[in-house]
């Protein structure tokens, strides 16, 4: 397991003081199932928050070997790159028609090479889950996960890492070309997350720029985790939280 930060909420509400306290306009604590809370529904991202993001040589390694099942041996450099991470259908099309390839053969052995790279990292214990996801079970129910990854890789991180009890709803994308424009900032499966979990005030908590946009598109309110590999990030939308840990949660929460 991985460690998650040091700790450290900071409230960045503009306007609002540093600490703990409340950011003036945000909801007040309510009574949710017993216990007060200040937001309804707690719903994470995958990747970078509750388990390690891939590697970029995995990725890449795995764009290699969907061009080589395909009979590419040596595609461009820039067309692994552009189909590892962020990828556009109309680049794809091009990239597919560049090697006489039909684009939804591409992006199926793309799909398919890409999660068996993820499961084999999980199994070799080279990607692991954070430490401080433990404090999830410490919020109140009515928790979700939704990712631009796969959904059946949710799946299997939620299965693998015995994470499945803590949420009551996840979702990530179908393995099509039509995915593409459903993913974060995309509100697309935030809002379905949202509407199973019967939210009206919902925190949306992950680790990139597009997690920001699309909580606060989806009319909830975000956190940004810092970890190792967004300790230096800049963004250019302010989150309502940055936190360094997940332990930082139940302070925001209850």
């Amino acid at each position: 397991m991985r460690a998650g930060g040091a700790g450290g909420l900071r409230s960045v509400v503009p306007g609002s003081p540093p600490g703990r306290t409340r950011p003036k306009g945000l909801p007040s604590r309510r009574e949710t199932a017993g216990t007060v809370t200040r937001y309804d529904a707690v719903v994470f991202d995958s990747d970078g928050v509750l388990v390690e993001p891939p590697t970029r040589e995995t990725q890449l390694g795995a764009i290699r070997s969907a061009f080589r099942e395909l009979g590419v041996e040596s595609p461009p450099a820039d067309h692994v790159r552009d189909l590892s991470h962020d990828v556009r259908p109309d680049r794809l099309d091009a990239i597919a028609d560049h090697h006489g390839l039909d684009a939804a053969t591409l992006w199926t052995a793309r799909e398919r090479c890409d999660e068996q790279s993820q499961f084999e990292a999980f199994r070799a214990g080279s990607r692991q889950r954070y430490d401080d996801v433990t404090a999830i079970a410490d919020l109140p129910p009515n928790r979700g996960v939704v990712s631009n990854n796969h959904h059946s890789t949710v799946a299997f991180k939620l299965d693998f890492f015995e994470l499945e009890p803590l949420f009551d709803t996840f979702y990530g994308r179908e393995m099509t070309v039509e995915s593409l424009t459903l993913k974060k900032p995309n509100t697309h499966y935030l809002d379905r997350a949202i509407a199973d979990l019967n939210a009206e005030n919902p925190l949306y908590v992950g680790d990139s720029e597009s997690d920001v946009v699309a909580a606060h598109r989806a009319g909830a309110d975000s956190a940004f985790v810092r970890r190792d590999h967004t300790r230096d990030a800049a963004l250019s939308v302010t989150p309502t939280y940055e936190v360094d840990t997940l332990a930082d949660l139940p302070d925001i929460v209850v």
